[in-house]
């Protein structure tokens, strides 16, 4: 108990608290760029002529970017310190952000959204690297809750401000925000990050892996939204899904036969890793098919404005902020197994109200109260995964939990996008019942898996090394 107090203490940046507000928020953008681009898409669509296929991209081109890159962020966190990394990726997402703004085209709008995905992954895993080695043992678990409740509550506010954004000054703005808001944290946070050497040499980077994990990753997703036009069992469908595992199992390979590899593979046989991961991409998934499924549902059946819709995505926000602080602040004394159980429970019956009964009402609360079960989801998932990492795994371990992230992101966006078909070119109201069906089924379905991988109490977070390790 005295560590608790007094070995820890010692070690703390006394602007820690300050860091992790100024590290929240540049997350927050992040996350918030994927579901802040949701309002937006119908008038993206409608102003620069997006197929439906061109629409999906729109949101898995940054996921899968962000996503397929994130290990290598991670591991280039650990080797040259998190804290240039960060100030790096900030700085090219919010260029980034300004040439996908002033997006005149498809291929403009595409390449931006790959930019600015790059500039994501180099700048999560290293801000999530800080928070788990600036805060220790309890303050660690309490960091991790405002990390989650920041990631999950943005998302769900995100819309919101999509919405407004869309509704005012138009939808490159949802895009322009972010410059004046990234040169203000990198302006902050500049001053403020503490500065670390690396404390062994530098080997090279797997950037063959990092290739290969995200051309793989592209393959599946590209095969996911193809299935929409094509069908589920089409050689089109097929072969994208066939060349996506042999490319996963290269990838599996060259990270044994790397003489440096971007991750230690077996981090993700270990159980509280392989639970974070399995979590985070059914929160991520679950949470960007209802918002995926609202927004067009609201604006293409309904005939809603951006601003309208936005608001109706307000108890979303406030449920999934709430989700995840009660949550928080829980997981010590329920543990993991449970929360976990129970915040896929409230997420299957949330999205089962408006699979039951589809009308502007039920969506409203079906997907506020989904959305409190995958705040509770995002904290579990993070605490789990990152609670008992050893410091020199901070960077992979947090890359590998962000990359999850985006998967889920990107793979809930093409499978609902496919399954919604029907509506979202059509008129008939079919495609959101059936996606609603899925997305209800799906988090059912892992309901089970995770009381069965879940551990039922998480070891003490000192575990895995004492800060002055």
């Amino acid at each position: 108990m005295a560590e608790n107090s007094h070995a820890p203490s010692a070690r703390a940046h006394p602007l820690r608290w300050r860091i992790l507000g100024f590290l929240g928020v540049a997350q927050l953008m992040l996350i918030l760029d994927v579901t802040v681009v949701a309002i937006a898409l119908p008038h993206m669509e409608a102003d620069l002529g997006l197929s439906r296929q061109a629409v999906t991209w729109t949101v898995s081109a940054y996921t899968l970017t962000f996503g397929g890159l994130m290990l290598l962020g991670g591991r280039i966190a650990d080797l040259i310190g998190a804290r240039g990394v960060v100030l790096a990726g900030l700085l090219v997402f919010t260029a980034a952000s300004l040439v996908t703004g002033l997006a005149g085209s498809a291929a403009m709008l595409l390449g931006g959204r790959v930019a600015q995905g790059a500039g994501a992954a180099m700048l999560s895993p290293a801000a999530l690297s800080l928070v788990v080695t600036l805060f220790q043992d309890d303050e660690r678990n309490k960091a991790l809750g405002v990390w989650s409740a920041l990631g999950g509550g943005g998302a769900a506010l995100g819309v919101l401000l999509g919405g407004a954004l869309t509704a005012g000054p138009g939808w490159p703005w949802v895009f322009f925000v972010n410059v004046p808001i990234g040169l203000v944290i990198f302006a902050a946070l500049a001053r403020m990050l503490p500065r670390h050497r690396a404390a062994a040499p530098r080997p090279r980077l797997d950037v063959l892996g990092a290739l290969l994990v995200t051309a793989s990753s592209g393959a599946l997703i590209y095969a996911l939204i193809r299935a929409g036009d094509d069908g589920w069992l089409s050689l089109g469908t097929g072969l994208p899904v066939l060349l996506a595992a042999v490319g996963y199992l290269a990838f599996t390979a060259r990270q044994k036969t790397a003489r440096s590899p971007m991750m230690d593979v077996s981090l993700l046989v270990r159980r509280p890793v392989a639970t974070g991961t399995f979590l985070i991409v059914m929160a991520t998934a679950l949470m960007i098919a209802m918002f995926f499924l609202g927004t067009f549902y609201f604006q293409h059946a309904r005939d809603y404005g951006a601003l309208r819709t936005g608001l109706l995505f307000l108890p979303i926000a406030v449920a999934t902020m709430t989700g995840a602080n009660l949550t928080g602040r829980m997981i010590a004394s329920m543990g993991p197994r449970r929360l976990a159980v129970a915040g896929l429970v409230i997420t299957a019956a949330g999205l089962a109200l408006p699979a039951v009964s589809l009308n502007p009402v039920t969506v409203v609360i079906g997907t506020a109260v989904a959305g409190a079960g995958t705040g509770a989801m995002f904290v579990v998932a993070s605490a789990t995964a990152l609670g008992q990492v050893a410091p020199h795994e901070s960077g992979i371990a947090s890359g590998i939990v962000s990359t999850f992230h985006e998967f889920g992101a990107s793979i809930g966006a093409a499978v609902i996008s496919s399954v919604a078909a029907a509506s979202l070119t059509g008129d008939t109201l079919d495609g959101f019942t059936h996606g609603f069906v899925l997305a209800a089924v799906t988090a059912a379905v892992a309901t089970l898996a995770a009381a069965v991988l879940t551990p039922p109490r998480p070891r003490h977070p000192a575990e895995p090394g004492p800060a002055g390790a």
